[in-house]
């Protein structure tokens, strides 16, 4: 049995009743762009397999009962007209934020039973709660036959997650799982939404793209996110433009200048410009079908998010000195940093021996022992039943 006629079974199972259908939104990897999309700039996200899966049925009555295989506890029940931004904590505020969201923007939803099973690891700056909100977006698009485009889900997905259960995210992580196609990197302007699918088939090549879960868990809605967010905001401001995107690569030194003494608020700006120009170097050696050589990209990303951003962390250090001395060709941190995972280009052949490396190096430090996984370019969200 499937995935997707696993949750099926299991939503009857609870419910007592089949569901309209089965829905599925990955997780999702940052090849490069980390820190600029709540600063208008440029992404590069591709989707996991790794998916969330909900089997969902609709209700008439106004509301909206949950329930997680990955969570311990029964159904929660919830009413439609009592969801208030701020009044969850738990698991469930990201679905409930979806159906808020809907709700708050005109669309007439009118609650739903739903059963979900995620693979996406949790807390390993992978999107699990993205997947999360977007699973939940598309079944009820489908469901009351809502019309909304993929980019509007992701838009309600973002709003969802930042004031309903208050993380200021960006819009990166939902428009991957919504939006990505397998085989292709997604490059997306985070100022108007307009994307690009970039081929990024590494297999073909004869490469792969490790992700290591350091196994070290971050929590996005804590405060360093936030203070970097408001450093960058001020950064903005004393430069005199909308957004640190507008700071050209060309003008980035005289604009350090300009911030005299503000010397945080000058790491998070060149991070920021810097990383925007990673992105479009990236752009331009994949379509020049030149793949090998994002690697030191990669690696220079890692720098700049471990020195200017100050968002890395020892395992993820380790990560990216272990991986790339062990001969790969390029690796990073990857998602917001505070822990989670890191990704390391390699040569196929080059696998297990960097493997091993970061293996052994993490037992060496005394670290808890790294999950090393490959990641394919994948689908983005679909329904998957009927």
């Amino acid at each position: 049995m499937g995935a997707a006629a696993q949750v099926g079974a299991a939503f009857e199972e609870l419910y007592g009743t089949a569901p309209d259908g089965v829905w599925a939104a990955p997780g999702r990897v940052n090849l490069i762009g980390e820190h600029t999309d709540y600063n208008d700039g440029f992404v590069m996200p591709f989707a996991l397999p790794h998916v969330a899966t909900a089997a969902v049925a609709r209700r008439t009555d106004g509301v909206l009962r949950l329930h997680s295989s990955d969570v311990e506890g029964g159904i929660v029940e919830l009413s439609l007209d009592a969801l208030e931004p701020g009044t969850d904590q738990e698991w469930t505020a990201y679905p409930a934020g979806v159906v808020w969201a809907l709700r708050e923007a005109g669309h007439p939803v009118t609650g739903a039973d739903v059963h979900l099973a995620s693979t996406v690891p949790t807390g390993a700056g992978l999107s699990s709660s993205a997947a999360l909100e977007v699973v939940i977006a598309l079944a009820l698009n489908d469901l009351y036959e809502l019309g909304l485009q993929r980019w509007q889900l992701a838009r309600l997905c973002q709003r969802a997650e930042n004031v309903y259960v208050g993380a200021p995210t960006g819009i990166m992580d939902q428009t991957a799982s919504a939006c990505c196609e397998a085989g292709h990197a997604l490059f997306l302007d985070t100022r108007d939404l307009s994307q690009k699918q970039i081929p990024f088939d590494l297999a073909a090549e004869g490469m792969r793209l490790l992700v290591v879960d350091t196994q070290v868990k971050h929590a996005h809605s804590g405060g360093e996110y936030g203070k970097r967010r408001a450093g960058c905001e001020k950064g903005a401001a004393l430069l005199g433009v909308d957004a640190l995107r507008d700071i050209a690569y060309a003008d980035l030194e005289p604009a350090l200048e300009r911030l005299g003494d503000e010397e945080e608020v000058r790491r998070l700006v060149r991070h920021v410009v810097t990383e925007d120009h990673r992105v479009e170097r990236v752009v331009a050696l994949l379509e020049a079908g030149d793949n090998r050589a994002i690697g030191p990209v990669l690696t220079e990303g890692h720098a700049s998010l471990r020195d200017d951003f100050q968002v890395s962390c020892p395992e993820l250090d380790l990560v990216v000195e272990a991986a790339n001395a062990a001969g790969a060709l390029g690796a990073r941190m990857t998602g917001g940093g505070f822990g989670g995972s890191a990704i390391v280009l390699a040569e196929a052949a080059d696998v297990d021996t960097i493997t091993k490396a970061v293996e052994e190096a993490f037992a060496a430090a005394g670290f808890k022992a790294p999950r090393v996984f490959e990641a394919v370019p994948s689908a983005g969200a679909r329904r998957e039943q009927g």
